[in-house]
């Protein structure tokens, strides 16, 4: 069955989070990304581009992510047959970078695709696991208590792994006094390019943690200062902005500046390109494991479909929708299980449905193409 992509919508969507998320770079509370609705033969697939409101994580934004996709990614789609999403999304080759853009519609054009043979985004993908396991990751707090009551409950409800967001002069004495509180939990530290080779002495102090990781302590693009930090530290470094295509992974691999990738779709282009970096690390015999982006349901069903392929072996960033949003935009919500983990949905395409009601009330702006 062949499908031609007859139109496409775009939304800007905003929803306030259940409590600001503060990282090196930043502090939110309330979060806007585009949502893409593709339709053809009668069917429709959703999709999430991840871009923010500024360019802090990544050069793209809500308004770069409009531009790109209208202008440029869109006219290369429209009309086309979609006889496998992969095929469609080599033809956007020419328009270069811009992963998040690409990587919310094709996103849109995978659950449209798996839609139309009544088949699952696991099943689409190869994912192998109708379960995945399911970390935490905990903003920069305003003082240790309120770090303390985030593990707890984190704990509490079971999740598998704390994530604690670290930059200069909140890094040691927390990690520190994370460890007397709470013993040796699994727990690692997200740094988000925060850090340089100057702050050596205090990395290297992270080895006296027990940490599974660390992740992107220095710049958003840097791989060769990662090399000589990771040579240094008994903790794995792991990438996650400095990788934004299965080039960079591989790149990333030969230096040695990382022993874990955490792959996030909308950061590295889309599920094709998110399965081929996993794909190599399987080869290369390297773990990874699936982050966030503080996405809705819709953004989030692509994420749990996308680690339930075998080559997930560590504690996603894939929390329960209350975790984020008093009310997500998908029903059911994703709840955690008593074993810390998500279900992976196993309806057709998403396996879970866009409450359009919901989506009509979050949008700020919307445009439908052609």
């Amino acid at each position: 069955m062949t499908l031609k992509i007859e139109q496409v919508e775009l939304r800007v969507v905003e929803l306030p989070l259940v409590e600001p998320f503060e990282t090196s770079f930043g502090r939110e509370e309330v979060r806007p990304c585009i949502l893409l609705q593709v339709r053809g033969d009668g069917l429709s697939g959703w999709g999430e581009c991840v871009a923010g409101a500024g360019p802090w994580y990544a050069y793209e934004t809500i308004e770069t992510a409009w531009h790109i996709l209208k202008d440029f990614l869109l006219p290369l789609t429209l009309g086309k047959a979609l006889e496998h999403p992969t095929e469609i999304a080599r033809g956007w080759r020419r328009v270069r970078g811009h992963p998040m853009a690409k990587a919310g519609l094709e996103s849109a054009l995978w659950d449209l695709w798996a839609r139309s043979r009544g088949i699952s985004l696991r099943e689409a993908l190869g994912g192998v696991k109708d379960r995945v396991e399911s970390g935490i990751s905990l903003g920069i707090q305003p003082s240790l208590d309120e770090l303390f009551k985030r593990v707890e409950d984190a704990l509490e409800q079971g999740y598998r792994r704390v994530k604690l967001k670290i930059k200069p002069g909140w890094d040691l004495k927390v990690l520190e006094a994370v460890r007397e509180r709470f013993g040796e939990i699994p727990l690692m530290a997200d740094a988000n390019a925060a850090y340089t080779l100057n702050d050596l002495p205090t990395l290297k102090a992270l080895d006296g943690f027990g940490l599974m990781m660390l992740e992107q302590p220095f710049r958003y693009d840097d791989l060769v200062d990662h090399a000589e930090l990771q040579r240094q530290l008994q903790t794995p470094v792991c990438l996650d902005e400095s990788v934004k295509s299965p080039d960079d992974a591989r790149q990333a691999l030969k230096l040695g500046s990382c022993r874990i990738l955490n792959i996030k779709p909308g950061r590295v282009g889309g599920p094709s390109a998110a399965r081929e970096i996993h794909d190599l690390c399987v080869q290369r015999g390297v773990p990874v494991w699936c982050g966030g982006m503080l996405e809705t349901g819709i953004g989030r069903a692509h994420n749990v479909a996308l680690a339930s392929l075998s080559g997930f072996t560590l504690p996603n960033d894939l929390s329960a929708s209350r975790r984020y949003y008093p009310q997500d935009l998908v029903e059911p919500p994703f709840e955690l299980n008593p074993d810390g983990t998500l279900s992976v949905p196993s309806g057709p395409g998403l396996g879970v449905e866009v409450v359009e009601e919901r989506v009509e009330r979050a949008t700020v702006r919307r445009e439908v193409f052609p």
